[in-house]
């Protein structure tokens, strides 16, 4: 018996459900899509590979063997599979299933999910079969978590920790996108929402009913602008954080600059414990910026070794290495200057090290006086 979306089950609801429920689609899902949810490829065990949508019921039914139809697929509840081209009857895996139906799934859609083996040919291979299956199409980059949001399962907040846990390298970005999908931000919103609605009511009944109601007066106007006061000066701080949310979240870049020879590379290296830059006596060895990513007490922090700063070379190669230095210099979060301290001891006017450390002592005076909090480059 073929599946038939959104038609009759193909048997009774019981205490394990069904076999396939008929689709669910949310307001705005119009067609079927397939992702895998991980990396095929040599040391992958498992990638999951999800189909959501109106389509997902008649894509079990083809590919599954036993299908549906034969033996039911118990909601949420695991079962091994053959997966087998319809066509040929080639077997592409042997996999572990799992029924989703609408509107409890993540997108709330009817949503299956198969646990392939993580080799590159069967991952690609049952991507194709289900493909090739009507009304199914690719999805875009984070188009389940979009349908989830569509259909009401999240905010905005939420579908953001979502991409950020996806994307979490350090234990503080982990922490805190489980935070935000545990609702930490939303509840903070609504909580100023409320409190403005609130002070919206109270202006509203002031203004009309000031004149004629005794306990409606000043004294209700007063206490409105004092919550008013209150909540602006709780909005104005959440937002004047110092950027350390999105420091955690996006990470802060250090920029090493100063003269050739300096140690630059040296310091990178033993920052990294690995050879990642090259390290020689010959001035202006580094041409382009080398990076390295590391994780410093949470905090992601990438740090970029620059070309030597001088302004005496003849090498075009190098003064554009020396023009990319500055600009990294310019757009990080964080400049350190290493240079031969006797050389600052001296005071050099010509040194390049010495004029890095006064324009960032420039930067730093700006701040403490009061700039825009927000300096290009720091000390």
């Amino acid at each position: 018996m073929a599946l038939r979306a959104a038609r009759r089950p193909l048997c009774s609801a019981g205490r394990r459900g069904m076999a396939v429920y008929g689709a669910s689609r949310p307001a705005g899902s119009l067609d079927t899509i397939v992702a895998p949810a991980g990396i095929p490829g040599i040391g992958s065990a498992i990638v999951p590979v999800r189909v959501s949508g109106p389509e997902a019921a008649r894509v079990a039914e083809q590919i599954l063997h036993p299908s549906p139809a034969r033996k039911a697929l118990a909601p949420r509840v695991a079962s091994v599979r053959n997966i087998r081209d319809g066509g040929s009857g080639e077997l592409l895996d042997e996999a572990m299933a799992l029924w989703f139906p609408g509107p409890g799934s993540y997108t709330g859609e009817d949503l299956l999910e198969l646990h392939l083996h993580g080799g590159r040919a069967v991952v690609e291979g049952v991507t194709r079969l289900i493909l090739a299956q009507r009304g199914v199409r690719m999805a875009e980059p984070g188009e389940f978590t979009r349908r989830a949001f569509e259909a009401g399962k999240m905010d905005l907040t939420e579908a953001e920790a979502v991409a950020d846990l996806l994307d979490a390298d350090t234990d503080a970005q982990r922490s805190l996108a489980l935070s935000q999908l545990g609702g930490s931000l939303h509840r903070l919103y609504d909580g100023w929402a409320a409190r403005l609605r609130m002070l919206l009511a109270h202006s509203e009944a002031v203004i009309d009913m000031g004149d004629e109601e005794e306990d409606v007066g000043d004294g209700v106007w007063a206490a409105c602008a004092d919550t008013a006061a209150e909540l602006l000066a709780e909005l104005q701080s959440h937002l004047d954080d110092g950027r350390r949310g999105e420091l955690v979240r996006s990470g802060l870049t250090v920029a090493l600059v100063g003269s050739p020879n300096a140690g630059k590379s040296t310091l990178v290296n033993a920052l990294a414990r690995s050879e990642v830059a090259i390290v020689s006596d010959v001035p202006g060895t580094t041409r382009d910026a080398v990076s390295t990513r590391l994780n410093i007490r949470g905090v992601p922090v990438t740090v970029v070794d620059t070309a030597g700063l001088r302004s005496d070379s003849a090498d075009a190669v190098e003064m554009e290495g020396i023009r990319r230095a500055r600009e990294r210099a310019t757009s990080a979060e964080l400049v350190v200057v290493v240079c031969d301290v006797s050389a600052v001891l001296r005071g050099s006017e010509g040194d390049p090290a010495v004029a890095a450390l006064a324009a960032a002592d420039a930067v730093a005076r700006q701040v403490l006086r009061g700039g825009d909090g927000h300096p290009s480059g720091g000390e």
